[in-house]
């Protein structure tokens, strides 16, 4: 893949500067960069850099003097981290999938691919089964009955879609996404000991824990549009209903959605996100690493919860949150402040309680 400096400045509708037609065969830091290396110096703090390297041509701040720093080329980007999009869009090659089916593969009579589509070796593709034009599906990949998979979806090695699921255009799904097993769903033939202690908050637990029977799995998944999910996350199959993720909606890795989640579009779930049953996610929510959420629960839109939050309870739409238990992030870092000041307080009641036993001596 090779692009000129004028290429990647249109695809990311940025200003270019000097020789335009130098080809660009890849990214990099300004210091490691290759001559023929677009060099990554959006900020000042990288500028020493470009020196110590052998990159013509880099991308910049905006304002930046690229001939002081003595490039052949520039291109200008007022917001950095946007362009990183555009850039590394442009310069990503994807898996190598040769076009087809792979002879290793084994895809079953009544399932349809689309036009230009691309299945990779032992691939197993079940009855029924529909995927769009030009998606990549990569190695050790399986897709069950009657699922539904919209066009130019890439999905890597050794991801296993279950039964049922429908998903919308331009999935991407790392390794080992497994989607549609089924929910963690159990019930004792009389009220156990966690309903009772649930319902009175552990002041009554006479009831004895008793033999879980399954509650089966009959619902489904589905995926909306232009939807990430990374690696080795799983999303469970809905009781009945379907678990939903809305579109354009990211999934970091080790993220756990349970059964009967709904998650709006936009969202952004980090790294060992868990999501307990039947909980609503609204639109534009962010949830950081390790956020922990309660079963049966609301989070409305646009909230964003710190990493390691733990939501046992309703969140209004807008707020930014903290801690365990959850609580407004201002609050919270009050009430860190506070916890770290006990031991001084707790010092001054000894002092004050001393002192007030001695006075009573004294009289």
């Amino acid at each position: 893949m090779s692009f000129t400096v004028f290429e990647v400045a249109t695809a990311l509708g940025a200003e270019a500067f000097g020789d335009g037609d130098i080809v660009i065969t890849g990214a990099s830091e300004p210091a490691s960069a290759r001559a023929n290396d677009l060099a990554l110096a959006m900020d000042p703090k990288y500028a020493e850099g470009l020196s110590e390297g052998a990159a013509r041509a880099a991308i910049l701040w905006d304002g930046a003097d690229w001939r002081a720093l003595g490039l052949e080329a520039a291109i200008v980007v007022p917001r950095p981290r946007y362009a990183m999009s555009g850039l590394t869009a442009l310069l990503d090659r994807g898996p190598e999938i040769a076009l087809g089916i792979h002879p290793s593969a084994v895809v079953h009579a009544t399932a349809v691919i689309g036009a230009s589509a691309a299945v990779g070796p032992l691939v197993v593709v079940g009855p029924r089964v529909k995927i769009g034009a030009s998606a990549r599906i990569a190695s050790h990949v399986s897709i069950a009955e009657d699922t539904e998979i919209g066009s130019d979806a890439v999905i890597h090695s050794g991801a296993r879609i279950g039964a049922r699921v429908t998903i919308g255009d331009r999935f991407i799904c790392q390794p080992g996404v497994v989607i549609g097993a089924d929910g963690f769903s159990f019930v004792t033939p009389e009220k156990s000991r966690v309903e009772e202690a649930r319902a009175s908050l552990g002041a009554k637990t006479e009831a004895v824990n008793q033999s879980w029977t399954r509650i089966h799995s009959i619902g489904t998944v589905h995926i909306g549009d232009d939807v990430e999910i990374g690696a080795n996350s799983t999303i469970d199959r809905g009781t009945i209903r379907a678990t939903t993720i809305g579109d354009r909606t990211k999934l970091d890795n080790l993220v756990h959605l349970g059964h009967n989640v709904t998650v709006g579009n936009d969202t952004l779930l980090c790294g060992q996100v868990g999501i307990a049953g039947s909980t609503k996610i609204g639109n534009r929510v962010v949830l950081g690493g390790q956020v922990g959420v309660s079963d049966n629960i609301f989070v409305g839109d646009d909230v964003v919860a710190g990493g390691a939050t733990k939501i046992m309870s309703k969140v209004p739409a807008g707020r930014v949150i903290l801690g365990y238990p959850a609580m407004k992030m201002e609050q919270y870092l009050e009430a860190g402040r506070n916890w770290r000041r006990l031991p001084r307080l707790i010092d001054d009641v000894k002092a004050l309680k001393k002192a007030v036993l001695s006075d009573d001596k004294d009289d």
